[in-house]
């Protein structure tokens, strides 16, 4: 175990991954300012749906996000060229990390990841070669790293990959109904998007989905096929930046491909002048058994998580519970609507709530299909009328159909949620049993 994880190999796929990485920050960060992002989710709403445990946490105000975001940017741009690395990586993830804590309305697994990677990063030795800090210090300077550095992505990405292949193993997925949902949305789009509507395709992607997370990883790390997988992958995520417009991700998980080929092949594509370490030496530090234990902790925490929501009643797909930190990546299709009915407790009186008062258009669809965003919304209106001096009572009544189906009831109309505890590791009883037997309409 020892020689296996602090022997030391070539670090060119690291180096050239830094690189790519701070890339990568810069473009999701300003890219998210240009785009419109950051005015429409952190600063058009009044205020945000927080993880919650976290509603303290809330954007700047004014129009000060967009000043974080460019600070954000140019952290990354401080990562790539690998100046004041480990401060630069540090306080990107600090300032990554708040903004994904702080709002959960666009939610999405590569924004988790890039959380994710961020802190691993700030303990790599990502910035020991082709950097401003070697070139401000040459002592830095290394053209090698423990295999650690490599197998952490490997193991990261593994876990990713194979819990991304499970959960597509449920009936929507296989008989491509969520597929065709989610295509009928790009029939708009030029020139592909009469193809996109065919059903041949629809279950070329539904399975072609299934083999690619569950084959990539051990295909890349098996010489003979890494090749084909390689070129499996540019298709594959390609496709996906085009038709599903995820940002990033797809250009990210192109990169850790650098951690599979071979230090030779890296360096000589992109670093031709670097020496080639070809040693093995096994430098085993005294921290060694301290390490060890902390990343075995980590890696069963990660492959913990996405199994909780089996530990909850009913279907994820229904109630949410366990769904986020799981890599269930686009799964399902959900619409809903909802009524919040505000009772004043001295009078018995209702007070009339529209919800185009309180929130924008992306936050009313998670306060109408999402039990926790349902149930934050409550409480806000609950501290809301709190500050007018007024005890409110808040009942809601919310319809959702998940992949197609006819709606079906969500909350349990007689539960004043304004009194409702959340519980981070129990069923909410207000949430009504799910009802998918039904098979959506073609």
């Amino acid at each position: 175990m020892y020689k296996f994880l602090f022997k030391h190999i070539d670090n060119s796929g690291l180096i050239v991954f830094r690189i790519i990485f701070g890339l990568l920050c810069f473009l999701e960060s300003v890219g998210a300012v240009v785009t419109g992002w950051v005015k429409r989710t952190l600063i058009d709403p009044e205020f945000t749906f927080s993880f919650i445990g976290f509603e303290w946490l809330q954007p700047l105000p004014g129009n000060w996000m967009y000043a974080y975001y460019i600070v954000m940017g140019i952290f990354g741009l401080l990562i790539m060229v690998g100046y004041k690395y480990r401060f630069s990586m540090f306080m990107f993830a600090t300032m990554w990390t708040a903004t994904y804590l702080m709002q959960k309305s666009s939610y999405n697994n590569h924004y988790y990841l890039l959380f994710i990677l961020s802190f691993l990063m700030v303990l790599l030795p990502a910035n020991r070669y082709a950097s401003l800090d070697v070139k401000l210090n040459p002592s830095l300077k290394r053209i090698s790293m423990p295999a650690w550095c490599k197998w952490v992505f490997v193991i990261q990405l593994f876990i990713l990959y194979t819990y991304a292949t499970i959960a597509k193993l449920y009936p929507d997925w296989l008989d491509t109904t969520f597929i065709r949902l989610l295509m009928k949305g790009k029939v708009d789009y030029p020139i592909i998007g009469g193809l996109l509507q065919q059903e041949w395709l629809h279950y070329f992607l539904a399975y072609g989905g299934i083999l690619f997370d569950g084959l990539i990883i051990p295909a890349l790390l098996f010489r003979p096929t890494r090749k084909f997988a390689f070129f499996v992958s540019i298709f594959f995520h390609l496709f996906n930046s085009i038709v599903l417009q995820i940002g990033i991700f797809p250009y990210l998980a192109l990169a850790f491909s650098l951690f599979f080929f071979t230090p030779k092949t890296i360096r000589n594509i992109f670093l031709k002048k670097k020496k080639l370490y070809i040693s093995n030496d096994v430098i085993v530090p005294k921290y060694s058994a301290i390490f060890i234990s902390v990343f075995a902790v980590y890696f069963l925490i990660h492959i913990a998580l996405p199994l909780r929501h089996h530990y909850f009643k009913d279907d994820v797909l229904w109630t949410e519970e366990g769904h986020r930190l799981s890599w269930r990546m686009m799964l399902r299709a959900k619409r809903g609507t909802a009524s919040y009915q505000v009772i004043d407790k001295a009078t018995g009186n209702a007070i009339p709530i529209k919800l185009n008062d309180y929130l924008t258009r992306k936050q009313r669809r998670g306060a109408s299909t999402k039990p926790d965003i349902i149930w934050q919304f409550a409480q806000y209106l609950k501290q809301d009328f709190a500050k007018k001096g007024i005890a409110v009572e808040v009942y809601v009544r919310a319809y959702v159909s998940v992949n197609g189906r006819r709606s079906k009831q969500l909350i349990d109309p007689k539960i004043d949620l304004a009194n409702e505890e959340w519980h981070h590791f129990k069923h909410h009883d207000w949430i009504l049993p799910s009802s998918l037997a039904d098979k959506p309409s073609k």
